[in-house]
């Protein structure tokens, strides 16, 4: 782990830094895509793909700077090597004396600026400027940057890591449902062919009203599938029984994929369906729920624009076809499988994630 860093002087980034506002587009000099005619990138208040907005054919800005981004997800940056454009409410900082840019945007991301705001949240140069930082020496300041960037690297493989498995599992599963791979029986044989259903057929949605503890609401399922949270400070609460083995979703906004398999005993509020297996092998039902298939089957009748919900009988009168239970499981192993893979990647993943933010408490707190 690395050491705390040595003769640092506290100042106001301000004092270091000359911050100015992007200001407006010139939309008659910019283009979507980037050519050699419009080859400056344009950043914008944005988190995803760096706040990149389009390309111009002009640049306001030359050399080492890096961007805060000062509306909405305020306090966000980012180091820019490059000639470029800022626009609109994103801050440029541009260093009035010898210092690396890329310390004080990581630094800056560390200190997490969080504005008061009844509505959209906006961070001025004015406030930025005030913004306390360390200051050690250029050569300090370039050591830390290299570590913290060593870190990202790796950070940024692994989540590739995780997408890409997270793409195959998607695959996988298309290919599954849609019956394209077929598995085959333990002695070689072809599995009988898949029998028409509804989910009702297989399946029923619990009503049963219980006090308990693990207690999941809406609010502690995790999307894309990632679990639940329980909050035992219900339990005292009645809530619709689930035993291990059923499956959970999400009955609000059901497009952000929130379900679970349960493992456990407990109770859920009314917004949560239960879906307890009657003639169909529980894990196989948990990822038919997980499938896009589903979702987008919900949705087609779902009532509320803000708050969309499903409706419960459309959703039980959904049609599919159902493989037998021995193909039942091999598909449910298959998926599980490659789910554990990605577990094990997510794993990874927020190791280093940790081993970054440990290196940043040490050296900047």
């Amino acid at each position: 782990m690395a050491s705390k860093a040595t003769n640092i002087q506290d100042k106001a980034l301000g004092e270091l830094f000359y911050i100015s506002a992007g200001g407006d587009i010139d939309k008659n000099n910019c283009a979507a895509k980037q050519s050699k005619d419009y080859p400056y990138p344009v950043y914008a208040n944005a988190l995803v793909n760096d706040g990149l907005y389009g390309y111009a054919n002009y640049y306001k800005i030359d050399g080492n700077t890096f961007t805060v981004t000062g509306r909405g997800d305020v306090g966000h940056a980012v180091a820019r090597h490059c000639m470029y454009v800022p626009i609109v409410r994103l801050l440029v900082c541009q260093p009035s004396m010898d210092d690396d840019v890329d310390f004080f945007a990581e630094q800056i991301n560390y200190a997490r600026i969080f504005i008061e705001s009844t509505g959209v949240p906006q961070l001025t140069a004015p406030q930025l400027s005030k913004i306390k930082v360390k200051r050690p020496s250029l050569p300090e300041q370039r050591k830390i940057a290299d570590l913290l960037s060593a870190v990202d690297d790796i950070i940024a493989a692994q989540e590739a890591e995780v997408a890409a498995w997270e793409k195959r599992k998607k695959g996988v599963m298309q290919k599954l449902f849609s019956q394209e791979v077929r598995f085959k029986a333990d002695d070689g044989s072809d599995f009988p062919d898949w029998e028409e259903k509804t989910l009702g057929d297989i399946c029923m949605y619990e009503r049963q009203r219980s006090e308990g503890a693990n207690f999941v609401g809406t609010e502690n399922m995790l999307k894309d599938f990632g679990g639940v949270t329980f909050d035992n400070s219900n339990a005292d609460g009645s809530g619709t029984l689930y035993h291990p083995g059923d499956t959970l979703m999400s009955n609000i906004r059901p497009y952000l994929k929130k379900a679970w398999l349960a493992d456990r005993k407990g109770t859920c509020s009314t917004d949560v369906l239960v879906f307890h297996p009657t003639s169909v092998e529980p894990g196989y039902l948990y990822w038919l729920i997980a499938s896009d298939a589903f979702v987008r089957y919900v949705m087609s009748a779902a009532k509320g624009s803000k708050m969309p919900r499903g409706d419960k009988k459309h959703i039980m009168e959904m049609p599919l076809l159902l493989p037998n239970k021995d193909e039942q499981r091999k598909i449910d192993d298959c998926l599980s499988f490659l789910n554990d893979v990605i577990i094990k990647a997510k794993n990874e993943l927020a190791k280093w994630q940790e081993l970054k933010k440990g290196l940043l408490q040490q050296m900047f707190v």
